[in-house]
């Protein structure tokens, strides 16, 4: 991403500089894990260290504590088993409203329209609405935008938490820690939740042929 020149409960006292470096750091260990990552830990360790005790701390620190007990490989199988292989741990947030369907495209045009008001393109070789891409704009900088774009699908976001969870996979930590960031969900919100877990996204497969990505999305 480049800048133009031009189940968790966050306490309102959440500083917003806080919440940048939550979603900085999940932003990076939500993408796939190669040796940059492994070069990260420290820096990412020493974020962490910054953020006053709480949930988002709590499962970051978490998480890097099994990528320090886990070779890189095992960690790789285990993120494509999960998040390439299984529909219900989709990264991709409007996936979980929308299925493969042609409302789906038009709910993509309205993220990237955010990234570019926020000053920033649209992410370069992957989907708008993946969640760590929609964490990087907010670790960027522009943290409303990105809070917004996270409030709107705070349900998908849920339940991804959940499928991770299901799954046993640490990954449920650090969508746990962004969770945290985040407003409870309203009664509006915890029924879309439970809709979604019961019936899935819609299944209609047409409509993205303009948002297809070329190379390895990862």
């Amino acid at each position: 991403m480049t800048r133009h020149s031009g189940t968790g409960t966050a306490p309102a006292r959440t500083s917003d500089r806080a919440v940048r470096t939550v979603h900085m750091v999940a932003s990076i260990l939500l993408g796939y894990p190669d040796e940059r990552l492994t070069d990260a830990r420290p820096v990412l360790a020493d974020a962490v260290a910054t953020l006053e005790p709480g949930e988002a701390s709590r499962h970051l620190t978490a998480f890097l504590a099994h990528l320090d007990t886990t070779p890189l490989p095992d960690l790789a199988a285990h993120y494509v088993a999960v998040f390439d292989l299984k529909r219900r741990c989709c990264p991709y947030l409007t996936y979980y409203t929308y299925g493969d369907t042609r409302r789906r495209g038009m709910a993509l045009l309205r993220f990237n329209h955010a990234y570019r008001a926020a000053g920033y393109q649209p992410p370069d070789g992957e989907l708008p609405d993946h969640l760590a891409a929609v964490c990087e704009l907010s670790g960027r900088g522009a943290t409303d935008h990105a809070i917004r774009l996270l409030r709107e699908h705070h349900a998908g976001i849920h339940v991804l938490h959940q499928a991770l969870t299901a799954e046993h996979s640490p990954y449920a930590h650090v969508v746990a820690a962004v969770l945290a960031t985040l407003p409870p969900p309203g009664p509006r919100e915890r029924a879309t939740a439970l809709r979604l877990a019961a019936q899935g996204p819609p299944a209609e497969e047409v409509g993205l042929e303009p948002f297809a990505l070329t190379g390895d999305p990862r």
